[in-house]
């Protein structure tokens, strides 16, 4: 099949969180499985020279209240990247969503509708490529929200469009002033029916749970835990009126990215018959970081956005009773200044035990995932979430909240099959207990390793996943 794959970012080209790794991983599974993928993704001004070294560049005119624009081809290993090219919307300095200050880019609703609309077009009979037509058109998350809603008023033959919730908390909420600049019709201006309006602003995440032909999100629990009030965030009811429609897949990790044995951003590789070689990684960190080194000295990771989601509260919560037990705790992430804060007047209070990086670092990343011997994600809802992953692969065992996508990819130490921690109640009590846990069974090196050689074990590549998206893409003959 011919798919667009439609998204805000993708890696390593650009990427703010998980999105950016999966649109770059499912693609090239995608195009494994013989697939013709095409993903569409905005030209940022951090793209500007990619997209000046183009192979092939196609120019849309004006066109009613949309700017004109280029199609630009740039080289990618395992699928066709296109980057769509309007210097005046997408040129602006700062990241993919707001500036340098972090504050959103005032016309997000004209740069992310000219994605979607761009992507609509190419995925009818409107498009301007004479030589390629879409059979599936997927689009991610809210910056691309519109493009099933443009799509269903394209000329045919118009492409089956499936609709991924990678995070239903962000939604792509507008006022009503920006009708005129997303060139939206009158029965799309109400609450019901076709309609756009959520509390009285125009949504481009309820603009795709209205007009997607199959809306997915990143987890199966995940896709239940959306059907209800506590994580509905005010969409609940019209995903329970969809449900036929909704389906949860798991997302997978790009094992050639993520894999112990062959990854080059660590210190030492190793795999699971040789987890001696681990350790080598964690002299290497603690090394690095300042951190005293030794080898019995249960390290805990974390590598998150420090916020209320992530239950960064919990953490340091516990933090003081975990230092107590003679343990350290790494931190790589960025966030709530709060958690920042704290987290640094700890490590500068015992910097022997504690060290925290603020930003992100890709190679630190890494060898955070490959050193420490446990892994915090006491997450409060996690759609899908791949640290937990990553960290099973590289034989670091994860303490997780059963919610969303860790509830299920970690089964708990205490079964026969156990790859990592869990605990049920959001609190800093329930954390407690299971680090007690954690502590029992590292003093027990045996029975540890042989939940890292099962958590080493699972199946997270994305072969699997793509095998579903497929059947969705093709489970209805495109309009016309």
């Amino acid at each position: 099949m011919k798919v667009l794959f439609v998204t805000p970012e993708c890696a390593p080209w650009v990427k703010t969180g998980g999105l950016g790794d999966v649109s770059a991983a499912l693609p090239a599974a995608l195009a494994e499985l013989g697939h013709d993928v095409r993903v569409l993704m905005p030209a940022y001004r951090s793209l500007a020279q990619l997209a000046k070294e183009g192979t092939q560049r196609l120019t849309l005119p004006a066109e009613g209240v949309w700017p004109a624009a280029d199609l630009v081809r740039v080289n990618a290993e395992g699928f066709s990247l296109w980057l769509l090219d309007c210097p005046a919307l997408f040129g602006l300095p700062g990241g993919p969503y707001g500036d340098e200050q972090g504050v959103d880019h005032a016309s997000n609703a004209e740069r992310f509708g000219l994605l979607s609309h761009v992507a609509a077009r190419i995925a009818s009979g409107a498009s301007p490529w004479a030589d390629w037509q879409a059979d599936a058109l997927h689009a991610n998350d809210w910056p691309t929200g519109l493009a099933a809603a443009y799509l269903s008023r394209m000329p045919a033959p118009r492409a089956r469009s499936l609709f991924t919730i990678h995070n239903l908390a962000f939604q792509g909420n507008f006022p009503l002033d920006r009708r005129a600049a997303l060139d939206l019709p009158d029965e799309w201006m109400q609450v019901e029916g076709e309609g756009l309006l959520h509390w009285d602003r125009i949504s481009m995440m309820k603009a795709a749970l209205r007009h997607a032909d199959v809306i997915t999100t990143v987890s199966p629990t995940y896709a239940r835990e959306i059907q209800q009030e506590a994580l509905g965030f005010g969409m609940d009811g019209m995903l329970r009126a969809r449900s036929a429609s909704l389906h949860g897949i798991l997302n997978g990790i790009d094992t050639r990215a993520w894999n112990p044995v062959s990854d080059t951003l660590i210190p030492a590789r190793y795999g699971a018959g040789c987890l001696d070689d681990k350790a080598a990684n964690k002299r290497a960190l603690q090394a690095e970081l300042g951190l005293s080194v030794k080898s019995r000295t249960p390290l805990f990771g974390v590598v998150s956005r420090l916020t209320d989601q992530k239950g960064i509260d919990l953490i340091l919560d516990n933090l003081m009773w975990l230092l107590k037990q003679g343990t350290q705790l790494v931190v790589l992430g960025s966030g709530e200044p709060r958690y920042e804060q704290r987290l640094n007047e700890v490590a500068a209070e015992f910097p022997a035990s504690v060290a925290v990086r603020t930003g992100f670092d890709e190679r630190l990343a890494h060898t955070i995932e490959a050193g420490a011997d446990v892994f915090l994600m006491p997450s409060r809802f996690e759609p899908c979430g791949l640290n937990q992953m990553y960290s099973q692969a590289y034989g670091t065992l994860p303490v997780v909240r059963a919610t969303g996508g860790l509830a299920d990819s970690v089964r708990d130490a205490s079964e026969p099959d156990g790859t990592g921690f869990v605990f049920q109640e959001d609190s800093a009590q329930a954390l407690r207990e299971t680090l007690v846990r954690v502590l029992r069974l590292y003093q027990q090196p045996a029975l540890w390793r042989g939940v890292q050689q099962r958590a080493m074990a699972q199946p997270f590549g994305w072969l699997q996943s793509a095998q579903r998206y497929a059947a969705l893409y093709r489970q209805r003959t495109p309009v016309g």
